[in-house]
């Protein structure tokens, strides 16, 4: 008669832990100047809450551009930086144009951000690609700036000769925006993972493996309690992810 089991697949009697997860970079272009962005917030926050992809680690970036700040309301959190990385995005997807809202999955899919769906499809697809690991080490942690050393290891090979950035994001999560003006006036909008800074402060070679150390500076009112440090790795002409991850500024934070 067979015996059905279900759980951790056990060995001698001993359960045996779940692989561990693969982080998968998850980058929103928004605006709180677009009507139809709200919905893919809500998407990004959802997905960085519940984490509901089987063997992914969803690292988030909420990176709201400067294009709808023109249309009656300027986003406090936008940045020219901003739409010209999706602007290079959209060269790499063959876009006829960018648009908000957008979801970039680890530099290796687009979708429309609001649809919660393909962001999770897309997600799993990438999770099962290979990626190296990235360490994140915080070494001094001032009132005004953080020093920070960034350690990649075992990277997925890249073309011949390829290189790869190691970039630095500094998120801030819970925030809240009354927009006076604008397609969304008179709404309260929340943000999950807003992107408060992002430097690009080493290369990767072919070799798989880097090192990068920087100080980061932290920006007035910046609530340091919802502060996370992202790094990641990205192939500079093919624009994939090779490696990410992410870690609270609070070392007791949750």
């Amino acid at each position: 008669m067979a015996l059905a089991v279900s759980g951790p697949a056990a060995i001698g009697g001993r359960a045996q832990p779940a692989p561990p997860s693969t982080p998968v970079l998850v980058e929103l272009f928004t605006s709180e100047g677009c009507s139809d962005c709200p919905a893919a917030d809500i998407v990004l926050e959802r997905l960085l809450a519940t984490q509901p992809v089987a063997g992914a680690a969803i690292v988030g970036l909420g990176q709201h551009v400067d294009y709808w700040d023109r249309q009656g309301w300027k986003d406090r959190f936008s940045s020219a930086a901003f739409t010209n990385r999706q602007q290079i995005y959209g060269a790499r997807f063959n876009l006829e144009s960018v648009y908000t809202p957008q979801i970039v999955v680890d530099g290796r899919a687009q979708l429309v951000g609001s649809d919660d769906g393909a962001a999770r499809r897309a997600i799993a697809r990438a999770a099962a690609a290979p990626h190296g690991v990235v360490a994140i080490d915080l070494l001094r942690d001032d009132a005004k700036k953080i020093a920070l050393r960034v350690s990649v290891d075992h990277l997925p090979p890249m073309n011949r000769g390829g290189r790869a950035d190691v970039v630095v994001a500094i998120t801030e999560d819970q925030l809240r925006t009354e927009v006076k003006r604008g397609e969304n006036q008179g709404r309260t909008l929340t943000h999950a993972a807003v992107v408060r800074s992002m430097t690009t402060i080493g290369r990767a070679a072919g070799e798989g493996t880097a090192s990068a150390r920087a100080d980061v500076a932290l920006g007035d009112g910046w609530q340091r309690d919802r502060l996370s440090i992202v790094a990641f790795v990205q192939d500079q002409r093919a624009g994939t992810i090779l490696a990410s991850a992410s870690r609270p500024l609070e070392t007791g934070r949750r």
